[in-house]
């Protein structure tokens, strides 16, 4: 089994990265055999906001990074980031945690391979 890091820097909305990241993220997981960990950052951190409100029809990141969570894997929400730009921990995606830079070393030490967004 592998151990797969993604790191998402980029905003929910404006640019496709993150979307592309999550989108990975949740295939590897669906394909099954490896552990998946995706750490929110920078302008990234805003994709773990629950309560998202998108137009009918477009992807909804907060929704997209529930579903990781739900087919096991784990999300991570630079503590410094949210706090920047105003987003509470209980404003946090269920299931996401609020983490730190100590957090991403750990994270990344355990990973056989990341993936940066």
């Amino acid at each position: 089994m592998q151990n797969f890091l993604f790191i998402l820097n980029d905003p929910p909305y404006g640019t496709e990265r993150s979307y592309n990241g999550v989108r990975l993220a949740r295939g590897m997981l669906e394909a099954g055999n490896c552990a998946v960990r995706v750490f929110l950052i920078g302008d990234g951190a805003a994709c773990g906001k629950a309560g998202q409100k998108v137009p009918q029809g477009y992807y909804n990141l907060g929704d997209m990074l529930g579903g990781v969570i739900r087919r096991g894997g784990e999300v991570a929400v630079c503590g410094t980031c949210i706090d920047a730009r105003g987003i509470a921990d209980s404003d946090l995606v269920q299931g996401a945690q609020r983490g730190n830079m100590a957090q991403l070393v750990e994270w990344t030490q355990w990973a056989d391979k990341v993936v940066s967004f």
